[in-house]
């Protein structure tokens, strides 16, 4: 059975986006890029929401090319553009780079794809996240909290219908007062 792993920057606040879908304050540090590229490279499997989606595939298929990328800039376009992907959404109509979209149900693709043999998934996308987190079958939870606050915008917690008990498996503190923290489900 696979892990499926819901992680990303936020706020101190609680939101992966600031009001407008501005993801400005979660520039990371080298340090923290390279902990996100080795997540990653770990990782068997993406699946995406539409809206993160399109703002991965606008900027990663092509990321190793631009002139200022770092080597790990680099390294990352290239394991994205390498990775399957699922994407999810009713609103496209095709996909590229290695993905295929699912227009259905996500939580009966995303408990199919669990079911199998294979390696851990990573899950990203409020609205898709927050689908899999109803539904339990989030495994894991890596936040990189910045220290900002934006006062609105897109939560990285759903509203669920009953408590999820988690584990704090892992912190570590990354430049500019990032502070990673890993808490796996108690099941």
């Amino acid at each position: 059975m696979r892990k499926l792993i819901f992680g990303m920057n936020v706020t101190l606040d609680g939101y992966i986006a600031a009001t407008g879908d501005d993801i400005g304050w979660s520039v990371p540090s080298d340090e923290l890029f390279q902990w996100w590229l080795d997540r990653e490279r770990a990782s068997d499997l993406s699946l995406y929401g539409r809206k993160l989606w399109e703002m991965m595939s606008s900027h990663w298929p092509t990321g190793d090319r631009l002139p200022n990328a770092t080597p790990a800039e680099i390294e990352f376009a290239r394991n994205w553009r390498d990775t399957p992907k699922v994407v999810f959404s009713s609103t496209i109509d095709e996909v590229d780079w290695n993905t295929r979209l699912v227009t259905g149900d996500a939580v009966a693709e995303i408990t199919r794809l669990k079911a199998e043999d294979g390696g851990p998934m990573g899950i990203g996308g409020a609205t898709l996240a927050g689908a899999a987190m109803r539904a339990g079958l989030i495994d894991e939870y890596q936040l990189a909290t910045h220290p900002v606050l934006v006062g609105g915008g897109t939560p990285f917690f759903a509203a669920l219908d009953s408590w999820a008990n988690l584990n704090l498996v892992e912190t570590r503190t990354f430049p500019g007062g990032v502070v990673l923290t890993r808490y796996e489900t108690r099941r």
